[in-house]
């Protein structure tokens, strides 16, 4: 299973961003008394006892942001929500139980994950009395605790912990293999969809916008029962006119996060569009595995080599160049039975788990065959490797300081990673962490 996610939210100047880096030992996220620092959601890699989860630092919600960017932010908070397995609602014990805070609670009253309610600013003991109004909110188990006093962060990591999603690292071969089907309007999604369940499960037109929703589709292929997730066609945000349209974007979003393989469709008689790049960056973000689908092939078949269509593509889209490409004709569903099939490959190279020791062998090859450059007169040394995460493969480096291993470096670890296991057409996440003192896995 993938990492789990925690999300911190709450309202303005609670000390979110203090109790993530304090959560985290690191100084990673702004923290300032002015309201609204915070806009983009920023992830970090936390290890307590065994279990491995993503902390996620969100803006202030009911925040109005002074650069106009308020409905950005808030977009931002929402998918740290509903990605979210478990939710740290925090608060002010110093400034007391405000009115916004009713309305964070308001807003997390349909989520059915589970909430700790964390009152910040208890820096000694006998304001843990103050925190008791905060029952009222009536949501989560509460705790005090203090970013500057250093008080109850053990504690705080048992309950995110303990209320975690059960892992055991197994892989349940008869899981059900979710396919979202994504693109911009009219490339013949629908028409896939019915040619997949072989029925007329979708109604097709030539009028652009005719799917307005998210709609699962089960259906069955040599014996086996998947899952397609038809999404409505997407054009530009500026170009949106209706409430229909607004939520249909934010269906599809949620249809990505929900995938196990998405197929970003394209149509072969068009070039790719701004649209197409803002599709692929969401599922980039989320770290999905995704087949490049060009649809109504028949339309160009003996006119237009793939081999351009390939070049086109790679050029468009360089960092998935790993993402395999397929011809197909949705209509007459020529290729699709290879299509589903190459999207099965990689569903299983996203669940695939390999062991330190061999994950160690290849980091230390790569290394020994391209040593990492040095970082103010030091040489970067990375001691071992380990994964903690399926769905995507996640993978943590431990090494003497994080911030000497660039970008370059790290891109190159993952395009050996690529080459030498079985992670070959998926997303990698890596993350890279100090080693403690009393830390003593294998030296790679």
């Amino acid at each position: 299973m993938p990492v789990p996610q925690v999300a911190i939210v709450g309202r303005p100047n609670v000390g979110k961003s203090s109790l993530f880096n304090w959560l985290a030992r690191r100084r990673l996220a702004i923290v300032d008394d002015h309201a609204g620092v915070t806009r983009d959601r920023m992830m970090t890699l936390i290890e307590h006892g065994e279990r491995f989860f993503e902390l996620v630092d969100t803006g202030g919600m009911g925040i109005v942001d002074d650069d106009d960017l308020t409905a950005d932010v808030r977009r931002q908070i929402e998918l740290a929500i509903n990605a979210a397995d478990v939710i740290v609602l925090v608060v002010d014990v110093q400034t007391g139980l405000m009115p916004l805070d009713e309305e964070v609670v308001e807003r997390l009253r349909g989520i059915e994950r589970p909430v700790i309610l964390v009152c910040n600013k208890a820096d000694q003991p006998h304001q843990d009395v103050q925190a008791e109004e905060f029952h009222k909110l009536g949501r989560g188990h509460m705790i005090q605790v203090s970013t500057t006093q250093n008080r109850h962060r053990d504690d705080l990591l048992d309950l995110i912990v303990d209320r975690l999603p059960e892992s055991d690292g197994a892989i349940q071969a008869e899981s059900q293999m979710k396919v979202t089907i994504v693109g911009r309007r009219n490339v013949g999604k629908s028409t896939f969809v019915n040619t997949l369940a072989e029925s007329d499960r979708m109604i097709t037109s030539e009028v652009p916008g005719t799917t307005r929703d998210s709609v699962d589709v089960r259906f069955e292929m040599d014996g086996q029962t998947f899952m397609a997730i038809d999404t409505p066609g997407l054009r530009k945000r500026k170009s949106q006119r209706t409430d229909l349209e607004y939520y249909g974007m934010h269906r599809a979003q949620r249809s990505v996060r929900r995938a196990d393989v998405v197929l970003m469709f394209f149509d072969a008689t068009e070039t790719v569009s701004k649209v197409d790049k803002q599709l692929l960056g969401y599922v980039m973000e989320n770290h999905k595995p995704c087949i490049f689908v060009i649809n109504k092939w028949d339309q160009l078949h003996g006119t237009v080599p793939t081999d351009r269509w390939v070049r086109y593509l790679r050029g468009q889209f360089p960092t998935l160049a790993y993402a395999p490409i397929a011809f197909i004709t949705g209509q007459t569903g020529k290729n699709v039975k290879a299509l589903l099939n190459h999207a099965q490959m990689l569903f299983k190279q996203s669940c695939e788990r390999a062991s330190t020791g061999q994950l160690n062998r290849v980091i230390r090859a790569a290394v020994d065959a391209h040593i990492p450059p040095l970082y103010q007169n030091r040489r970067p040394k990375i001691y071992y490797a380990t994964q903690v995460a399926t769905q995507p493969p996640t993978i943590v480096l431990v090494c003497n300081e994080p911030k000497a291993i660039g970008n370059d470096y790290q891109r190159y670890l993952m395009g050996v990673l690529r080459d030498h296991l079985k992670f070959g057409e998926v997303p990698i996440k890596m993350y890279l962490h100090k080693r403690h003192r009393n830390d003593e896995g294998p030296d790679a």
